[in-house]
């Protein structure tokens, strides 16, 4: 199971927007926006900004808030 980080799917929801919506006001392919929403990739904190402001929220609100957990591993896959 992926560790969410952020929660874009959920404000998306919340402004009532779609991935849809969002992909074709970034620029980006629907499954970038996808992949976000199920937190398997990040978008990039310029992008994180740029979602925030189409959305007319805090970057905060974007982002699970709290002390991540973090495994040994995700500071050795390819990071050296």
């Amino acid at each position: 199971m992926e560790q969410r980080i952020n929660r874009i799917k959920v404000v998306l929801a919340e402004k009532q927007r779609t991935n849809k919506w969002l992909a074709e006001n970034l620029g980006r392919e629907y499954s970038t926006i996808s992949k976000w929403c199920t937190n398997t990739n990040q978008p990039d904190l310029i992008t994180l900004t740029k979602i925030a402001h189409l959305l007319e929220v805090d970057i905060r609100e974007l982002l699970v808030s709290g002390r991540p957990t973090l495994k040994d591993s995700d500071f050795t896959s390819g990071n050296k």
